[in-house]
């Protein structure tokens, strides 16, 4: 009787210590799901937020032209050398007349260079303005500065890098569109790169100084096309 009493009170233990383990394994089994749960959640937080940045430094990194809003009093314009190419940052600037712009040589070695004929180039600049060459500036923060009296658009380039597209543009006032020989047809004897950055430079330049026209013409477009709709459906 004793005996089996024991062995009862054995099995009973014994099973209450199973049981007891394998609770004990599944606690910790669930518990490591967690974790590797969390930890899981905490790497794509992380590389979300990884993603995040690199997008927001590559926009920065492709932004070559300044908020064009307004002429200013001065402008001032990065002559630099990166992992993209080189580059005169930003490429397109807006000056009131009388106003100044101020190249710095930050990496590499460039040049600031009108076109015009004085350097044997196609005039790319207003009618009766004088050239302008810095020469090629080597040594960091050299600068080079230039005051603009007349209005109109000013192409410049850099000696070294020009057929890289290393190409800028400066817009001086309000002018005539019609009158400013940098936004004619690009120089037929120029290589296909340099007639695609002007090109792409005349675009931007239009764009700036047509952009409240632009404005309007979208707006009585769309104003125009939803009269006809509800005319139509009105018909119908």
């Amino acid at each position: 009787m004793n005996d089996q009493l024991s062995r009862r009170t054995v099995l009973g233990v014994t099973s209450g210590a199973i049981a007891t383990g394998l609770a004990g394994c599944l606690t910790g089994n669930d518990q490591q799901e967690n974790n590797d749960g969390q930890n899981s959640d905490a790497a794509g937080q992380t590389d979300e937020e990884d993603g995040h940045d690199d997008s927001h430094e590559e926009d920065d990194h492709g932004s070559h032209t300044e908020d064009l809003n307004g002429p200013s009093a001065e402008a001032e314009v990065a002559m630099t050398t990166t992992d993209s190419g080189d580059h005169f940052e930003p490429h397109v600037v807006w000056v009131e007349s009388g106003g100044s712009v101020n190249w710095t040589n930050k990496s590499g070695s460039h040049s600031t260079t009108a076109y015009h004929p004085e350097n044997d180039e196609p005039q790319l600049v207003p009618d009766e303005t004088a050239a302008w060459d810095s020469g090629v500036l080597s040594e960091p923060e050299a600068t080079f500065d230039r005051a603009f009296e007349t209005e109109g658009v000013y192409h410049y380039y850099c000696t070294p890098h020009e057929t890289a597209g290393m190409i800028g543009s400066i817009i001086v006032g309000h002018p005539d569109l019609e009158a400013q020989p940098a936004l004619e047809e690009p120089p037929s004897e120029k290589s296909d790169a340099v007639r695609e950055k002007l090109t792409g430079l005349n675009e931007t330049v239009r764009g700036t100084l047509n952009g409240d026209n632009t404005d309007d013409d979208n707006h009585a477009d769309n104003d125009s096309h939803a009269n006809d709709d509800g005319h139509d459906d009105h018909n119908h």
